[in-house]
C-alpha cells in the first residue's frame, strides 16, 4: 500500500499545471520523521507511462502519527467532558473550545472534534454556542461569519462530511458537462487568445453560470437535515445580534452555503470527489469564473445593494450587467429560506404539489395484534411534496393520506417483527405505518425519498422503536406501554447515502493525543486562570496566554483541571495497556497484531 503525492504549479500566469507525482510506500512512513528525495513521475495513464525526463524531483519531510486506540471504556471521562461542552457557560470555558485554543493549527482540533460531536449528535448545539461567541466580536453585519474562527471551521468541516452526496446530486452532472465537453469561456481581454470571440465566450460562460445556479436553487429538498439545522441556528443568532438589519439572516447562511460550499466545490471538484482528477488549465479557469459568479449571485439575496461595485475586474462587472438582479435575488432568498427553515417546504418556485415517487408495495393493516399474511395488503403508494398516500389501485382515490408535515420519522423495521424482509415504518403520530417493499433497493429508495421531503419537519423524532408493538409489548425493548419513547436513536436524520462511519474512540484518542502534545500550554493556561482569579490587576507574562480567550477564569480553571487530570489518567492507562499487550499477548493475536506487511 502506498500514498500518492501530486505536485502542481499554481502561479500567477499559469494556473494549476500538473508537474509530476510520486508514490510513497506506507511502511516507510512508520518512522517518526522521514526525509528522502524522489524523482517525479508522469501521471499514470492506463497501461502506458510517458517518459520521466525533465520532470525534476521533490523532497518530502513527512511526519507519521500512529494512534493506539484503547477499548471504549478508557475514554468515558474524556468523551463525556467533550460532549458536555455545549452546556458549559461560557462556551470558552469548555473542553472542546480549549482544545481549539491550545492547538497551533485549529484544523488539527476541528477535524476529530466535529466527527466526535457529529457521531454523538452534539454538533448543532456546540456550533450554535461558538457561533454566538463569534458574533459578539462581529461589529458589522456584512462581515458575519467571514473569518476563520472555530465556528466557521466547524461548519466547513461539517459540510464536507455530510454534504458529499448533496454536492453529487446537485453539481456532478453539470460539472461533468463542463469538464468533458468544455466551451471557451475566457472573458478577460488580457487572457484572450488569438481568434477568440469574447461575445461567444461570454454567452458560453453565461450558459454555465445559469445552469449551475439553477441546479443550486432547486436543490433545497436534497439538503441534509443536519446542514439545515445548523443554518437555522446561524440565521437566528445573526438576526438576534443585528436586529435592525433584515438582510443579515440571509448573509449568515449564504456565507456558508454559497461562498464556502458550492463555490468551493465548483472551483475544486476533484477535492469533493465530483471529478477523478484535477481539471486542465483551461477548464480550471472556466470553473474559477463560474465560482466567482456563484459567489456574487449568492450574496445578492443577502445585501441591500448590488455587488457590481465590489468587482476588482472590469470584465466581471461587464459580465454581470447582463443579469437581472431582482430575479436572482428572489431565487436566492427563496433557496436560503428553504435550507434554513424548520417548517416543511416545497421545492423553490413550485406552488402545486410535486410528484416525487410512486409504486406498488405491501402495507400491514394498522392496529392488528396478530402476525399473519392476511394482514398484508398490496397497495399503490404515492409520494408528493405535500402528502404520502396509498390507494387500492393506481389512479384510484386514496384510502389513507399522511400530510408530509406530520411525518415524524422514517426508519427500517427489524425483520423479526413480522418475519418479512425489506420492511420500513412511517411514524406520523398515530399507529406506525408498516410497509414491505419488493426488494432491498426499493426499500432504500423509498426511505431516502421520504427522509428528504420530511427533513425540515419541526417535530422530528430523535428516538424510535426498531421493532413492532405486538401482543402487549415492543419486541425490541419489551416495554409494555405502546406510546413510550423509542429505545433506539433515529438513523434517518441524514439520508442513508450521506451517513458516514465514524469511530468515536479513534477520534477521542486523537483529541487525547492533541491534549498530550499541548500539555505545557494547558498548564500555563491553568496558571493564568489561577493568577487572574486571585490577582485582579494587570496580567503577568502576557506572552504565555494573551492569545487565549479567558472570559471566566474560575470556570476555565475548573475545566482545565478536569482535562489535565483526565489526560494524566489516560497516560497511565496507555502505559499499562502497552505493557500488558507486549508482555502477555501473543504476537499476531487480536491484542497484539502484526504491524506492517508480512514478507
Amino acid at each position: 500500500m502506498s500514498e500518492r503525492v501530486d505536485l502542481w504549479n499554481n502561479g500567477n500566469l499559469v494556473q494549476d499545471i500538473f508537474l509530476g507525482e510520486i508514490k510513497v510506500p506506507v511502511k516507510v512512513l512508520r518512522n517518526d520523521s522521514f526525509q528522502a528525495w524522489y524523482l517525479l513521475q508522469p501521471r499514470e495513464n492506463g497501461n502506458k507511462s510517458s517518459k520521466t525526463d525533465d520532470l525534476g524531483s521533490l523532497r518530502l519531510n513527512i511526519c507519521y502519527t500512529e494512534d493506539c486506540v484503547l477499548p471504549s471504556e478508557y475514554y468515558t471521562s474524556l468523551r463525556n467532558l467533550l460532549l458536555k461542552s455545549s452546556e458549559v457557560q461560557p462556551i470558552s470555558a469548555s473542553a472542546a473550545y480549549i482544545l481549539s485554543e491550545v492547538c497551533r493549527d485549529k484544523y488539527d482540533a476541528v477535524l476529530p472534534l466535529v466527527r466526535l460531536l457529529l457521531h454523538h449528535h452534539k454538533l448543532v448545539p456546540f456550533v450554535a454556542a461558538v457561533a454566538e461567541l463569534d458574533l459578539k466580536d462581529t461589529q458589522e453585519a456584512n462581515t458575519v461569519f467571514r473569518g476563520n474562527s472555530l465556528a466557521t471551521r466547524c461548519v466547513d468541516e461539517m459540510m464536507k462530511i455530510v454534504g458529499k452526496h448533496y454536492l453529487k446530486v446537485t453539481l456532478k452532472p453539470v460539472i461533468d458537462e463542463i469538464c468533458e465537453s468544455p466551451k471557451p469561456c475566457e472573458i478577460d481581454p488580457i487572457r484572450l487568445r488569438e481568434g477568440d470571440n469574447v461575445e461567444i465566450n461570454m454567452e458560453n460562460l453565461r450558459y454555465y453560470v445559469d445552469k449551475v445556479f439553477r441546479e443550486i436553487v432547486r436543490s433545497s429538498i436534497s439538503c441534509p437535515t443536519l446542514m439545515c439545522d445548523v443554518f437555522y441556528s446561524l440565521r437566528h443568532l445573526a438576526a438576534k445580534r443585528f436586529p435592525n438589519d433584515p438582510h443579515v439572516q440571509y448573509s449568515a447562511v449564504s456565507s456558508f452555503v454559497f461562498l464556502r460550499f458550492f463555490a468551493v466545490a465548483v472551483v475544486s471538484p476533484h477535492t469533493f470527489h465530483l471529478r477523478p482528477h484535477h481539471p486542465d488549465a483551461q477548464t480550471s479557469r472556466t470553473l474559477t469564473l463560474i465560482s466567482k459568479a456563484i459567489q456574487t449571485l449568492g450574496s445578492w439575496g443577502s445585501l441591500t445593494k448590488s455587488k457590481l461595485s465590489s468587482f476588482k475586474e472590469t470584465f466581471m462587472c461587464e459580465f454581470f450587467k447582463t443579469f437581472q438582479e431582482d430575479k436572482f435575488t428572489e431565487s436566492v432568498k427563496k433557496f436560503l429560506d428553504d435550507v434554513s427553515s424548520t417548517e416543511s417546504k416545497e421545492p423553490s418556485g413550485l406552488s402545486e404539489p410535486v410528484h416525487l415517487k410512486e409504486g406498488e408495495m405491501y402495507k400491514r393493516a394498522q392496529g392488528r395484534t396478530r402476525i399473519g399474511k392476511k394482514n398484508f395488503k398490496k397497495r399503490w403508494f404515492c409520494l408528493t411534496s405535500r402528502e404520502f398516500t396509498y390507494h387500492k389501485q393506481q389512479d384510484k382515490e386514496p384510502i389513507f393520506t399522511i400530510p408530509i408535515k406530520n411525518i415524524l420519522a422514517v426508519e427500517k423495521l427489524d425483520e423479526s417483527s413480522f418475519n418479512k424482509k425489506n420492511m420500513f415504518q412511517v411514524l406520523h403520530g398515530e399507529k406506525p405505518l408498516y410497509i414491505q417493499a419488493n426488494n432491498c433497493v426499493e426499500a432504500s429508495e423509498w426511505i431516502e425519498a421520504l427522509c428528504r421531503v420530511t427533513r425540515c419537519n419541526q417535530k422530528r423524532l430523535s428516538f424510535y422503536h426498531p421493532s413492532a408493538f405486538l401482543n402487549g409489548n415492543w419486541l425490541c425493548c419489551k416495554a409494555t406501554i405502546e406510546n413510550t419513547v423509542g429505545c433506539a436513536r433515529c438513523t434517518a436524520d441524514v439520508p442513508a447515502d450521506t451517513q458516514i462511519e465514524i469511530d468515536g474512540d479513534r477520534e477521542t484518542e486523537r483529541i487525547y493525543s492533541l491534549f498530550t502534545i499541548n500539555m505545557s500550554k494547558l498548564q500555563k493556561l491553568e496558571e493564568a486562570c489561577g493568577s487572574i482569579a486571585v490577582y485582579q490587576g494587570p496580567r503577568k507574562e502576557p506572552d504565555d496566554y494573551s492569545n487565549f480567550t479567558i472570559e471566566d477564569s474560575v470556570a476555565t480553571f475548573h475545566t482545565l483541571k478536569q482535562i489535565i487530570d483526565t489526560v494524566e489518567k489516560l497516560n497511565e492507562s496507555h502505559e499499562k495497556y502497552q505493557k500488558k499487550r507486549s508482555s502477555s499477548a501473543k504476537y499476531g493475536s487480536e491484542e497484539n497484531p502484526i504491524v506492517g506487511k508480512v514478507s
